[in-house]
């Protein structure tokens, strides 16, 4: 009977975490930020067969190694549907990471131990986010996580030589998907910290020849990519492929650590992002506090590798300038293992009961509110201004506010019902529903002015069939989403040089030829009166320019306005 218990448990977890990261699988486009820039690249990886040097538009894109955009660009050749394609990695990765956190929960506890982790992960706010996204940092959790989970089960269930291995390799798939994968060998910090004090376990054996492969395993994994890489490049006279290998190797990991260039935060922004992305996980914090320590204290090395290793990311990513939520979620499953022990205590506190219902009374009150005040608002300024914005129809709207007030009605009921009873449940329940029907009923309902499907079926439209059409200032998505090939004149290149790149390209077949250019980068030379606004996207407007309306030379202000070089006359 404990067997059928287990088995109907486990796919319960199991069919609830598919419904919920892979609800509205095909039925969106790739949005910013980073989606329509990952997918481009797939794509035209598949389009030109050069797998090796991606490139965004016709430069070389060096920002990330390609390992996301290769398996976006490897289920497309599979399924032939870039909709489906562009987020399989994320699902299949999240998916994986559920299951590596429920396997080493059983293992380093009990079965039930193994099931609170993953539904404690499976409903985290920012773990089911980034699941349902198309960006590295799902993969790179996967990547990490095995690794964590490779290196625990040797370290803390060993000797297991063959998972030792495997967790190395895992951290050199992290590294070759983007560059802080390294991070889960700094679990090997806590280890030796536990056998330096004398605790029991962790398995080192440094003298073992097999402790070895691990490294090795670490090497052979970075070779993959770094091996070809190398000798593409050094065979290779062509400067951008040298200046790719430096953006690449040095200045998008040591460059962008050492010396951050974007999104500048004080040192205690991953705090703020913990107690508010880690929830509802976060609120029993201060409650599970104490009962770490005193674990802590009785010397159990599972804490002590656990907690340290989730400490060390903190930190790590708490000293550079530049700092984005995504960089320490690498480190919730590992937060989420730690707490799962202590929950079936925890759930029976009155204070974590209270603080769930509290969260789940919020919840249920926003969405209800921010449904009525969709249906019962849509003649007033502030939503006119929100369908405005996203381009939406008054049809589309009302649509939304309907399934964000059946998620908020849900919420009320099963409060009412079973609130007092089973909170946990009920909050799970409700998320679980928020998820589906965004998925299913809101994604598809905004996808095309996300996406800029919507700006681009409007330029298509406009053009016909016959036009050739050159994009200047461009964002990814206005390349992914035209239905026709497109000309374009760099990507990073200044907007200025870009505008007589275009220019000059249009001149030479002005019959045509058009331009789509953004907004901020409509110069004096070109007149706006005989161009044509066709839209907006991610609030940045576009205009379509034909040749008649270039007038003059195209220069920027800062070039009108800089002094000409006088010609000296000859005598």
């Amino acid at each position: 009977m404990r067997d059928d218990l287990a088995r109907r448990e486990f796919w319960l977890l199991a069919i609830t975490a598919v419904l919920v990261l892979a609800a509205g699988l095909g039925l969106r486009d790739p949005w910013p930020s980073d989606e329509p820039r990952f997918a481009l690249v797939a794509r035209q990886m598949v389009e030109s067969g050069q797998w090796l040097f991606p490139h965004r538009g016709i430069e070389l894109y060096g920002d990330k190694p390609p390992m996301l955009m290769w398996l976006q660009g490897g289920f497309y050749l599979l399924l032939r549907d870039w909709r489906v394609a562009f987020l399989l990695p994320s699902l299949l990765a999240a998916l994986g990471t559920l299951a590596c956190v429920h396997d080493l929960g059983r293992r380093l506890w009990t079965r039930r131990v193994g099931l609170y982790a993953a539904w404690l992960l499976l409903f985290t706010l920012q773990f089911t986010f980034q699941a349902r996204k198309a960006q590295i940092d799902a993969l790179l959790l996967l990547f990490i996580t095995l690794a964590n989970y490779g290196l625990l089960r040797h370290l803390l269930r060993g000797p297991d030589w063959r998972w030792w291995t495997i967790g190395w390799f895992a951290a050199g798939l992290g590294v070759i998907t983007k560059g802080v994968g390294m991070l889960a060998l700094a679990m090997l910090v806590p280890a030796v910290l536990c056998v330096a004090m004398g605790w029991r376990r962790p398995m080192l054996h440094v003298a073992n020849p097999r402790f070895w492969l691990g490294p090795l395993a670490f090497v052979l994994a970075l070779s993959l990519w770094l091996g070809p890489l190398l000798a593409a490049v050094m065979g290779s006279a062509d400067p951008g492929r040298h200046a790719y290998l430096h953006e690449i190797l040095f200045r998008q990991t040591a460059g962008r650590y050492t010396a951050s260039w974007d999104h500048h935060n004080p040192p205690w922004y991953h705090l703020g992002v913990m107690l508010t992305l880690w929830m509802p996980a976060m609120l029993a914090l201060p409650w599970a506090l104490p009962a770490w320590w005193r674990r802590l204290r009785r010397h159990d090395p599972r804490y002590l590798l656990l907690l340290g290793w989730w400490l060390l990311v903190v930190v790590f990513f708490s000293i550079p300038s530049g700092k984005r939520d995504v960089y320490i979620l690498p480190a919730l499953p590992v937060f989420c293992l730690a707490l799962a022990p202590l929950l079936p205590g925890l759930l029976r506190k009155a204070g974590v009961r209270a603080l769930v219902l509290l969260f789940t009374a919020t919840l249920t009150l926003v969405l209800l509110v921010a449904g009525a005040g969709v249906l019962l608002g849509e003649g007033s300024e502030r939503v006119q201004g929100l369908l405005e914005r996203r381009e939406l129809s008054v049809t589309a709207a009302r649509m939304i506010g309907i399934a964000v007030l059946v998620m908020g009605f849900w919420g009320a009921a099963a409060l009412w019902r079973w609130g007092r009873r089973w909170p946990a449940q009920v909050l799970a329940s409700l998320l679980a529903l928020v998820w589906v029907l965004q998925g299913l009923v809101v994604n598809p309902l905004i996808t095309d002015s996300s996406s800029g499907r919507g700006l681009m079926r409007e330029v298509g439209r406009r053009l016909g069939p016959d036009v050739e059409l050159g994009l200047v200032a461009w964002k990814e998505q206005n390349l992914l989403m035209a239905d026709r090939p497109v000309a374009n004149f760099g990507f990073l290149r200044p907007w200025p040089e870009q505008v007589r790149a275009g220019v000059a390209w249009q001149q030479s077949a002005p019959s045509h030829r058009w331009l789509l250019v953004q907004d901020e980068a409509v110069l004096a030379c070109i007149d706006r009166g005989r161009s044509q606004h066709v839209g907006s996207l991610s609030g940045r407007g576009w205009w379509l320019v034909p040749a008649t309306a270039v007038r003059g030379p195209c220069r920027s202000e800062a070039e009108r306005a800089a002094p000409q070089p006088v010609e000296s006359s000859s005598r």
